[in-house]
């Protein structure tokens, strides 16, 4: 998740400050990847630093307002126009923890597997009833109701179902994979265990050279 670039798409349509910045953030997204307005003071100053962003006065109430840059709203295009690259992904803590889990003796990992299924699957449930909510009409507290606050929910929602959905496949596919490999280890059990039974065939006996007369 960009923050960075995140905040320079708000302060593109006019100045804020951090607490706005941090409401319509999440106004946006559903409050998917809430945020902290220390987060957001944080990366106003960031880029502050790096000329994106410049202070623009204060309100009656002490609050400071910024506004974007020209190089910001540069960098803010050069963002919309570039792919988001996959060459390094993000790290997926569920990835990794049945890597680590298939390596480790003693830990049962379908229960892993069939445990974070369940959970997927309840969250793929909690996803779609609010999705129904949101094409029903219905506000979220808090929030301003808009046609664009209410597209971006949807989005963020539809690829929240849509990445549940693919995580339980994966599972799916996951648990397959190691019923395939324990029928494998009996296989070869079993192989290893027939062929010790086995009698070995006695040598054959050598011939002796014939004798001339």
């Amino acid at each position: 998740m960009s923050i960075r670039h995140g905040l320079l798409a708000l302060l593109d349509q006019g100045p804020r400050y951090g607490y706005q910045l941090r409401t319509e953030f999440e106004a946006r997204t559903g409050a998917t990847w809430p945020l902290n307005v220390g987060q957001v003071y944080t990366t106003l100053s960031r880029l502050e630093r790096d000329g994106l962003v410049e202070p623009a006065g204060e309100d009656e109430d002490g609050h400071q307002f910024y506004a974007v840059t020209d190089a910001g709203r540069t960098e803010l295009r050069a963002w919309f126009d570039t792919p988001v690259p996959r060459t390094n992904p993000p790290r997926d803590e569920l990835a990794i923890k049945l890597a680590m889990a298939v390596t480790v003796p003693g830990v049962d990992v379908s229960a892993v597997v069939q445990g974070q299924r369940r959970h997927s699957i309840k969250a793929l449930q909690d996803y779609t009833r609010l999705k129904g909510r949101a094409l029903a009409g219905e506000s979220r507290p808090g929030v301003v109701p808009s046609a664009s606050n209410d597209l971006a929910w949807l989005l963020v929602l539809d690829q929240l179902i849509f990445q549940t959905e693919a995580e339980i496949r994966w599972l799916d596919h996951c648990e397959t994979r190691l019923a395939q490999q324990a029928e494998a280890l009996q296989a070869e059990a079993r192989a290893a265990e027939a062929g010790g039974g086995r009698g070995t065939a006695p040598a054959p006996a050598k011939r002796g050279r014939r004798l001339r007369a």
